[in-house]
C-alpha cells in the first residue's frame, strides 16, 4: 500500500467511517472510469479538484459529482472568489496527493473544503483514495461530516 493510500486509510479511520479502500485493477482516471469500475452512477464519483483563489492564493478543494463539471465562470458567486486550476507541484506539496488521485481528505495541511449539493441525492459515493487506481465509498453525509465540507449548488 502506497503512503498516499496509507494516509487516506487513517483518515478514514480516524473519521469513524466504516469502508475499506478498494483497488481497481483498471483504475479511475475519470469519473466515467471509476464508475464502470465501481458499478454505480457516474453522480456518485465525488471528483476531488483542486483550485486556487485567484485574489487569496489559497487552495480549496472541490468535491464535485461526476455528473457535473465546475463552471469557473460562477466561481466568486460561489466561493467568493475567482479561481484557477492549481499547479501540479503546490497540489502534491500541500496536499501530499498527485492529480488523478486526489483524496477527499487525509491532505497535509488544512485546505478550504466545498462540497457539490448533488452528491447528497446519492445513498453511497466513491472518492479516490489517494491514487488513481484506489477508491472507497461513503455515504455522503458522512463524507460532509469527515471532511467538514461547505454545500454548494453547481448543477
Amino acid at each position: 500500500m502506497s503512503k498516499s493510500m496509507k494516509r487516506v486509510e487513517a483518515a478514514i479511520a480516524g473519521a469513524g467511517l466504516e469502508t475499506q479502500i478498494v483497488i481497481l485493477p483498471d483504475g479511475a482516471r475519470t469519473a466515467a472510469d471509476a464508475a464502470r469500475s465501481c458499478h454505480c452512477d457516474v453522480g456518485q464519483i465525488a471528483k476531488s479538484m483542486i483550485f486556487e483563489g485567484e485574489r487569496s492564493g489559497a487552495l480549496k478543494l472541490l468535491l464535485v459529482s461526476g455528473a457535473h463539471e465546475v463552471d469557473l465562470s460562477r466561481a466568486e458567486e460561489l466561493f467568493g472568489e475567482p479561481l484557477q486550476r492549481a499547479d501540479a507541484k503546490r497540489v502534491r506539496a500541500e496536499t501530499g496527493f498527485a492529480i488523478g488521485g486526489v483524496a477527499p481528505l487525509g491532505h497535509l495541511s488544512q485546505i478550504e473544503t466545498w462540497m457539490d449539493r448533488t452528491l447528497l441525492t446519492y445513498a453511497l459515493v466513491w472518492g479516490a483514495a489517494g491514487t488513481p487506481h484506489s477508491v472507497f465509498s461513503v455515504s455522503p453525509d458522512e463524507l460532509q461530516k469527515a471532511t467538514g465540507a461547505t454545500l454548494f449548488d453547481m448543477g
